[in-house]
């Protein structure tokens, strides 16, 4: 792992950043999201993924790509958390407080 972590850095820094821009701009976002039943679905499929590369069930080099897209992947929902949480402490500051 820490191999994985050294030779792509730059591809880990582009997915936090790219996240962190995403979760910058889908503040303001006014769509529907998605359903509950999608948000299991997904919620299972990651998690599936996730057992699989701690158990290798994967090998090779399909073992190692899916071990990489799951570090990009919560890269960059780690950067689309820390650019939400920003961008709504931005916004909220910015906004006048009511009158009482």
């Amino acid at each position: 792992m820490p191999y994985l972590v050294s030779f792509h850095l730059g591809w880990l820094v582009g997915s936090l950043l790219l996240g962190f821009c995403m979760g910058w701009i889908s503040v303001v976002q006014r769509g529907n999201g998605t359903s509950k039943v999608t948000a299991r679905w997904l919620a299972v499929f990651t998690a599936a993924l996730v057992a699989a590369s701690f158990a290798q069930v994967v090998p090779g080099r399909f073992g190692y790509w899916l071990d990489l897209g799951l570090i990009m992947f919560a890269c960059y929902l780690v950067g689309c958390t820390i650019g939400a949480w920003l961008r709504d402490r931005v916004v909220s500051r910015s906004m006048p407080t009511a009158a009482l």
